[in-house]
């Protein structure tokens, strides 16, 4: 369901949530003109952020990108300065036909991955809350109401019309699919975590890559075109920075009919090297950081490498599942998002295809920021004095 916490206030449910917050959000240039609002979708591998007039559907005056965005393996300080980052963007590009537009804005909402409840102060829900009010008064945004939730939260009402009932399939670094029945979330279906579950992600596209490379150099599996790209993400196209005779890309191109073509070393001993570099490079760095061998299978697939069109249509099979999971009801509105799966996305016909039994409406939409700018607009109501009784600092969850 979607967690909301006002900069001030308590801590409540839905887009309503309870409480007040402190200040009018009308002080300066801009306390005469119609408000602003700013959203937030801060993914696995980036942040982004819109700045739109407040009301949902509002046009939009400025766009921002920044870093890694989740609540749950984004330290403090990075997190931060990520959101501040698109924040500022934003910002920028609307201040150029507004020097105002700082002082204009009246609320603001951000969608977190990895924003789960009652985890502490430095993860989840009340870091992606502190984090957000520090990156707002960097660039002097204070006293507005702020709202933060799950990324599901703020992809569907991204769908025109701004929905909230519907169905939301998440497919980027990580992958979630959930149901919302008037703004909250009713079911999940995965979303459990690079170790856990996130099946179809580009951390799994990833991650099956690199074991398909392993496969192929250790006679496993068949030899796939993801090798030569793979060994060149860890060691450059001339296998820079790798140890002496390991190999790079120019010693495992593959040849028009021999198969792989090695250097002087035996075919074996090359094989082995070039394993055993994969895995040392694949461990010394964060397991999520194997998303980004993604982007290789789409390319092998489209020369039409088997082992990484498998993987394609393995993933959206995967997807189209999470969907299933949901009870998908002919009519009702799905949104796709994330990088494999937006406008463009290298699965979004696959999984279109996979679900198109189940009647629905498909919404491929960039990312969430425009959604969470209209849960933000809901947020506009809630300025004045807190309440009697309420806590100035969010109280624990439950």
């Amino acid at each position: 369901m979607s967690e909301i916490y006002s900069q001030r206030a308590g801590f409540g449910s839905g887009t309503g949530g309870t409480g007040g917050t402190g200040g009018t959000g009308d002080e300066g240039g801009g306390r005469d003109r119609p408000p602003l609002v700013l959203g937030i979708d801060a993914g696995g591998t980036r942040s982004r952020a819109c700045l739109t007039a407040g009301r949902p559907g509002g046009r939009v005056l400025g766009r921002g990108s920044g870093g890694p965005g989740n609540a749950l393996n984004v330290g403090r300080a990075d997190l931060t300065d990520h959101l501040a980052a698109a924040i500022g963007g934003a910002v920028a590009q609307a201040v150029a036909a507004d020097p105002d537009v700082r002082d204009r804005v009246g609320a603001a909402y951000g969608g977190f991955a990895g924003a789960a409840p009652g985890i502490g102060p430095e993860r989840g829900l009340e870091l992606a809350l502190s984090c957000l009010r520090d990156a707002l008064a960097v660039h002097g945004i204070t006293g507005v109401p702020v709202g933060v939730g799950g990324d599901t939260d703020v992809a569907l009402p991204a769908a025109p019309g701004a929905p909230s009932d519907g169905l939301v399939l998440i497919a980027g670094t990580g992958a979630i699919a959930a149901r919302l029945v008037e703004g909250r979330r009713a079911a999940v279906s995965d979303g459990h975590g690079w170790l856990l579950g996130d099946e179809g992600s580009g951390f799994w596209l990833g991650n099956r890559a690199a074991r398909a490379v392993l496969e192929a150099l250790d006679s496993r599996g068949p030899w796939t075109a993801l090798v030569p790209r793979v060994m060149a993400h860890y060691l450059g196209p001339t296998g820079a920075g790798a140890d002496e005779g390991s190999g790079g890309e120019a010693e495992v191109a593959e040849g028009p009919q021999a198969g792989p073509v090695f250097g002087p070393a035996t075919d074996a001993v090359v094989r082995f090297r070039l394993a055993e570099t994969l895995v040392t490079r694949a461990y010394e760095q964060a397991p999520s950081r194997l998303a980004a061998l993604s982007p290789l299978v789409v390319e092998a697939a489209r020369e039409g490498d088997a082992v990484a069109l498998g993987l394609l249509d393995e993933a959206a099979g995967l997807l189209a599942d999470a969907v299933r999971s949901l009870a998908p009801r002919p009519g009702e509105p799905l949104v796709a998002t994330g990088g494999l799966l937006g406008p463009g996305g290298p699965l979004l016909d696959r999984v279109t295809a996979r679900i198109k039994r189940f009647g629905l409406r498909v919404f491929p939409v960039a990312d969430g920021s425009t959604g969470a700018a209209a849960l933000a607009c809901g947020l506009l109501d809630r300025r004045g004095p807190l309440p009697p009784g309420d806590p100035v600092d969010p109280p624990a969850l439950p």
